[in-house]
């Protein structure tokens, strides 16, 4: 099972991929936790990203397809992966076919979480993480059981990323209407788009993509 999971940022797509994990025993495939790893990692292409991350330039889409090739035929992958955080436009969605198809791969499903906006909006500024294991709370949605102490593993510091705040957020939004909403649409028409209501219960989300998955 190959899938990407579309929406803004905030529509809750690291939950529900993390929920997919776990039900289907696939991976979640981050770019950002991929560079990371590659880089630690000394490869080859790890060194290439590194003279260029450290150039302040950015990473080429030839560079990130080349990493997710060599990501995908790793042995957890095999029962299948849920890409996320990539692609981010139109053209890696098309170098991403290209690259699948070179493997005799294809995606199985493309599934956008369609999400409000001003509500999102909301759903961000509040969010915060566990500074010790990263389990992440909401100021409305998700508070700690007991104020102030993380459920997961009692820590007792949690910290807010700096750019989660209304005017970057608001920004964002509008980089990713202008440059990866119109991925849905490449994905639309080749008939492989599907939705689900981002803005219901998570619980409610994750059966409407079980329903889609089978």
């Amino acid at each position: 099972m190959k899938l990407i999971l579309l929406g803004a940022p905030g529509a809750g797509k690291g939950t529900q991929a993390k929920r997919l994990e776990e039900a289907y025993g696939i991976v979640q495939l981050s770019t950002g936790d991929m560079l990371r790893a590659e880089v630690a990692s000394g490869s080859e292409i790890g060194q290439e990203l590194k003279s260029v991350m450290e150039a302040g330039n950015l990473v080429t889409d030839e560079l990130i397809i080349s990493m997710i090739a060599s990501r995908v035929e790793q042995g957890d992958c095999k029962k299948g992966y849920i890409l996320d955080g990539f692609p981010r436009t139109t053209a890696q969605a098309k170098a991403l076919d290209a690259m699948l198809e070179e493997k005799g791969q294809k995606l199985d499903e493309v599934i956008e979480m369609k999400v409000d906006e001003d509500v999102l909006i909301g759903r961000i500024t509040g969010r915060y993480t566990c500074a010790k294991c990263g389990q992440g709370y909401h100021d409305e949605f998700q508070k700690p059981l007991k104020e102030g102490v993380c459920d997961k593993c009692g820590g007792i510091e949690f910290a807010r990323r700096a750019d989660d705040n209304e005017e970057t957020v608001r920004s964002r939004l509008v980089s990713y209407r202008e440059q990866t909403a119109p991925i849905a649409s490449h994905y639309d028409a080749k008939g492989m788009l599907k939705s689900v209501d981002g803005m219901a219960d998570i619980d409610v989300v994750t059966e409407q993509l079980k329903e889609i998955l089978g």
